[in-house]
C-alpha cells in the first residue's frame, strides 16, 4: 500500500495480518507517502533492533512492557506514543507476548533538526 491515492484507513487487524513480513521478519512495511513509511512491528520475545537512520514514532497497538531509550526506561501500554530520534539507542524490553506497535519513520537520514521537543505532559 503506497501513496496518496491508496486507502487512508488501515486497521490493526489488517496490519497484523501482514506478519510475519518478507523472509519471516518481525516487521512489515504497510504504507508509504513522501518521506513517511508506516510499518507494523511485533518482535517475538526479544527486541534486538539497533538505532535507525531516521526519526521514528511508535504508537503501541497492544501489549505492555518497558521502552528503553538513551539510557532510560519507561513503562508503556496500548495507545502510548513513543519517540526515538535518529541514531538514538532504543528497544522494547520485558514486553507481553501480544505486544505489537505501529512504527512511523519520517524525515531525512540523520533526523530532523531539534526545534525543542514538547510533550505537553
Amino acid at each position: 500500500m503506497t501513496g496518496a491515492g491508496d486507502p487512508a484507513r488501515l486497521t490493526i487487524e489488517q496490519a497484523l495480518a501482514r506478519l510475519p513480513g518478507p523472509d519471516g521478519k518481525r516487521f512489515a512495511l504497510l504504507y508509504t507517502h513522501g518521506s513517511l513509511e508506516v510499518e507494523v512491528y511485533a518482535p517475538p520475545g526479544r527486541d534486538d533492533q539497533t538505532p535507525h537512520a531516521r526519526d521514528e514514532i511508535y504508537v503501541v497497538m497492544r501489549g505492555t512492557g518497558t521502552f528503553f531509550i538513551a539510557g532510560t526506561r519507561r513503562r508503556f501500554g496500548p495507545g502510548d506514543f513513543l519517540f526515538a530520534a535518529a541514531g538514538v539507542e532504543h528497544r522494547f524490553e520485558d514486553f507481553t507476548d501480544d505486544f505489537a506497535t505501529w512504527v512511523f519513520f519520517y524525515g531525512p537520514e540523520g533526523g530532523e533538526q531539534d526545534q525543542g521537543a514538547r510533550a505537553g505532559v
